[in-house]
């Protein structure tokens, strides 16, 4: 067995992978690679429940606030980024820690990216005229019939991610799925793979409580400062997205703060189908410490 371990704790928002990583990074004494995306990106700490400044000096957090809002970033730049800090990290720590629940960062690092085929601009001019004449939705319920497995796990209001893989449908013949289960690609560490869940009612009760504490917080002025800039895909992301329609007058203030709630609880049930599909990954509630201090000692 390879000498060096990385421990990936992940699981769905707000099931408290915060509190258990800072615990396991004291223990262990190493830093926490974050694996969220939008926590990459500064001037969305409230919305995105980025560490706090306590959480930062209980424990070092690295790849968080790195970007500007306007820079592009992905999940194969992300691989990359992180091999390149593990390959200097393992040189004098034989244990790293990542967390977070960005499904396809995490598996960017733990399997390979796969190589998706660029798309040709006959097939995208395509799509986006389609998409102007048909609509969003009519191009969600044909990504259900020709990749109902993706579509159970893809943000069906993000338009970019909607047409993209019908792009890749179309183009090639095959799913999108069909691209994202090539051969894993074999990394110079051991992996253990840590996901953390509780029951679906305390998930939800937790969802709904931190939306409340964002409120409390700030997450109305934070978004109101990043409005103008509400275009760009760093804040195509929920908490944000509802406030922005409060903000154009589209919702109350309260209709938004719920529609934040269902859409949270909604990424939440997709991370977790997305997650236990990986047979390797072993499931704890977040308040077992001890029971997953002796997984991760069974598996070194």
């Amino acid at each position: 067995m390879n000498t060096k371990t990385l421990i990936v704790i992940t699981g769905p928002t707000a099931v408290g992978k915060t509190k258990l990583t800072i615990e396991l990074a004291r223990h262990f004494n190493v830093p926490i690679i974050n694996a969220d995306s939008r926590q990459l990106f500064r001037g969305m700490e409230i919305g995105t429940a980025a560490p706090t400044d306590k959480e930062r000096q209980q424990a070092r957090h690295e790849f968080t606030g790195m970007l500007n809002l306007e820079d592009y970033y992905s999940a194969s730049m992300f691989e990359q980024d992180v091999l390149s800090w593990l390959s200097q990290h393992f040189k004098e720590h034989d244990i790293a820690l990542m967390s977070g629940g960005s499904m396809m960062y995490i598996d960017a690092v733990c399997n390979g990216i796969d190589d998706i085929p660029t798309i040709r601009d006959d097939i995208r001019t395509m799509m986006k005229q389609r998409l102007q004449k048909e609509g969003l939705e009519a191009l969600c319920e044909e990504l259900k019939r020709l990749d109902p497995e993706h579509y159970e796990v893809v943000d069906k209001k993000n338009t970019r991610r909607v047409v993209h893989a019908l792009e890749i449908c179309h183009q090639t013949g095959n799913t999108y799925t069909s691209f994202r289960k090539q051969q894993k690609k074999e990394r110079p560490f051991h992996l253990i793979k840590i996901g953390l869940n509780r029951p679906r009612e305390e998930l939800y009760e937790r969802i709904n409580q931190r939306v409340d504490n964002m409120m409390e917080q700030g997450l109305e002025a934070e978004a109101r400062k990043l409005y103008p800039q509400r275009q760009l895909n760093a804040l195509n992301t929920v908490g944000y997205k509802e406030m922005f329609a409060y903000m154009d007058g589209t919702w109350t203030l309260e209709e938004a703060i719920e529609r934040m709630k269902g859409n949270t609880r909604r990424y939440a049930r997709k991370q977790l189908t997305w997650f236990k599909r990986d047979k390797d990954m072993k499931w704890f509630h977040p308040d077992d410490k001890e029971q997953i201090l002796n997984y991760i000692s069974s598996c070194i």
